[in-house]
């Protein structure tokens, strides 16, 4: 039927622009279709979502997709409910990034060491993107805390009233493969961090090994419990000794955000490991940067508690450690468990094989923390 249309107006048109009114038409036609399809898709969801998460999933997809036509495939992708991990990974260059950070406050201070100076880090430099006032300029970091084995520094996050916090510290009782898989045994933690009410790995990605992780936990009174969705990626470089994790906030279309909880939709961590020896040694150095913002209505009150929460944090992760080596609890040894990172070369050349030895089923390796 409707060639035949076509047919007859294109025989009646061929004088006055008769052409460009019939490829009109089709576009029209084509173009209605393609609406009609949009608009059911949204009546899905919008029976699946809240209003609030479509709006937040939208603008999502409108910031990624403006100016960037040939993304189209990455809205229909996220309308069909599938998670884009070529837009949302950890890239090699954010953990190389983490890396160069420990890297430049270790060379300050063994600088500062070597003239007599001073015999613990110097304030570190500002180099994270983002962070520079009205002027443009850096915003420096200030000294919060100083103790022998443990050092906080925050500056501010222009625009807001948050601040970015970094730590520097020491442990010297336990080794940093055990401080490393405590940390990311998400089934432990469950046991030895009394604030969380739920944390589970929702997605794994069998390229990079990246993870997208939702976690609920207790805030202080008479705040609501917050939630996080973000995705984490953690790298053993043996070669230069070190273990780097970095996490930040992500959207996930099969977690929605729930009205029992305030969805926290910025947050950053990078934790770096240098041992001092080994990673089977005693004794290493750590460097922890974060930021978040809970949308608190308590600023003031949320900021003296971030300030403190943080040490807490750190000494029951550490007590944690210590408890699973003295009391032998089994924790998942994520060094064993995980082949090292390649080089973007190498991955490229053995691409098939990873994605089959990472995505199959068998249980994973377990060792003594």
């Amino acid at each position: 039927m409707l060639p035949r249309r076509l047919l007859a107006a294109w025989l009646a048109g061929t004088r006055g622009g008769g052409l460009l009114a019939l490829l009109a038409n089709q576009c029209r036609f084509v173009t209605g279709l393609r609406v009609r399809r949009a608009q059911q898709i949204a009546q899905l969801y919008g029976r699946l979502y809240s209003e609030s998460s479509r709006r937040v999933l939208l603008g999502r997809l409108w910031r990624r997709l403006h100016g960037r036509p040939g993304h189209a495939s990455a809205l229909m992708a996220a309308l069909a409910g599938v998670f884009v991990w070529d837009e949302e990974r950890i890239q090699e260059e954010e953990l190389q990034r983490s890396i160069n950070e420990m890297k430049r406050l270790e060379e300050m201070s063994n600088m500062f060491q070597s003239s007599g100076v001073q015999h613990h880090p110097p304030e570190p430099k500002a180099q994270t993107e983002g962070n520079e006032d009205s002027e443009g300029k850096e915003q420096r970091w200030e000294m919060v805390m100083d103790k022998k084995h443990f050092k906080l520094w925050r500056r501010p996050i222009t625009g807001t009233h948050l601040y970015q916090y970094r730590v520097f510290g020491t442990y010297t009782d336990v080794t940093p493969r055990q401080f490393f898989n405590v940390q990311l045994d998400t089934e432990y933690r469950k046991k030895w961090d009394a604030l969380v009410i739920k944390l589970e790995v929702i997605e794994r990605d069998v390229v990079s090994g990246s993870e997208v992780l939702h976690w609920v936990t207790h805030f202080p009174y008479p705040m609501y419990s917050r939630d996080y969705v973000y995705v984490r990626r953690y790298s053993v470089d043996q070669e230069n000794n070190m273990m780097v994790l970095v996490s930040r906030a992500v959207e996930h279309p099969s977690v929605p955000e729930s009205p029992e909880f305030v969805r926290v939709r910025s947050y950053e961590s990078q934790m770096v490991i240098r041992p001092h020896k080994s990673f089977d040694e005693n004794g290493f150095d750590y460097l922890l940067t974060y930021s978040d913002n809970p949308q608190t209505v308590f600023p003031r009150y949320c900021v003296s508690w971030m300030v403190s929460s943080m040490p807490d944090f750190l000494e029951k992760l550490h007590m944690a450690t210590l408890k699973a080596k003295n009391m032998e609890i089994k924790v998942k040894d994520y060094i064993s468990a995980k082949p090292l990172e390649m080089s973007s070369e190498a991955k490229a050349t053995s691409q098939s094989s990873e994605r089959k030895n990472e995505g199959s089923c068998g249980p994973a390796r377990i060792e003594y923390a």
